[in-house]
Order: structure tokens, then C-alpha cells, then sequence
């Protein structure tokens, strides 16, 4: 079980990086193996919509993604046929708005980018055009 002062701290941290306060996500199903039960809290997560959205985005594109450690550009890879990116993020603190010093223990995240796009080349394309860093390129012949 996610000890719960832990999880008041991702929280916290969660909704200084996202600007808006993150949902507590519950277990849904009980898991001997792994020792939990269901309805107990596990993690957090936030929907960011409109100006918001667009604001955590420029913010990481411009900001963070340049402070990251041996950080040489995303894979292509991480579209999946709808055309959705997903990134995950080791550390924290790579946003500005943590504190150094606050740190108790080193969280990583996930990051869902999600797009109104009939495939992957075109929320690529979107992407590119508002500087996301990508190691390669992709190809309309590649999406398929």
C-alpha cells in the first residue's frame, strides 16, 4: 500500500507541475502477488484540457525536455496507431516548479498526449510543428 503521507506529496507535486489538482486512482482488483487491496490508493493522475494543455506542453517542450539528462530527442516509436504519444519521465525534478530541496524521494511519471488524429503521421506533424524534439523523422509510408 502507497503510504499515504507519500502520496500527499505526489499530489502536491503533481498538481504544482500540472496546475490543477490530480485525482487520487484506487486499486480496482485485489492482487495477493503484490500484495494489495482493492480500493486502496496507488497513484494520481490529471486531465489537462484547453489553455492548460497547451500551456503544460509548451512549458515541457521548451523547458524541460532541454534539462533532461542524456535527453537526445523522442523516439517515433511512442505513437501508437491512433496517433496518441506517450512519454515517461524518470525524475521530477526536471519541472521547474519543484523544489530541489522539498524532494523526499525521487517520483517519475507518465505522460499521455492525446490526438484527434486519423493516424500517427499526422499528430506527428502537429507535434513537429509546435517543437517537439524527435530523434528521427517519421514517413507517411511508415504508418500503416
Amino acid at each position: 500500500q502507497v503510504e499515504k503521507k507519500q502520496l500527499e506529496v505526489a499530489v502536491e507535486h503533481m498538481e504544482l507541475i500540472a496546475g490543477q489538482k490530480p485525482v487520487v486512482t484506487r486499486v480496482r482488483k485485489s492482487e495477493a502477488n503484490f500484495k494489495i487491496r482493492e480500493g486502496w490508493p496507488i497513484g494520481c493522475k490529471v486531465t489537462l484540457r484547453k489553455q492548460r494543455m497547451y500551456d503544460f506542453l509548451e512549458n515541457y517542450i521548451s523547458i524541460v525536455c532541454p534539462k533532461m539528462r542524456d535527453f537526445k530527442g523522442y523516439s517515433v516509436k511512442s505513437f501508437d496507431k491512433q496517433g496518441n504519444f506517450n512519454i515517461g519521465v524518470k525524475e521530477q525534478i526536471v519541472f521547474s516548479e519543484i523544489r530541489y530541496d522539498k524532494i523526499d524521494k525521487i517520483r517519475g511519471l507518465d505522460i499521455a498526449i492525446t490526438i484527434s488524429a486519423n493516424n500517427a503521421y499526422e499528430a506527428y506533424l502537429l507535434l513537429s510543428k509546435m517543437n517537439m524534439p524527435f530523434r528521427d523523422k517519421l514517413s507517411k509510408q511508415e504508418v500503416k
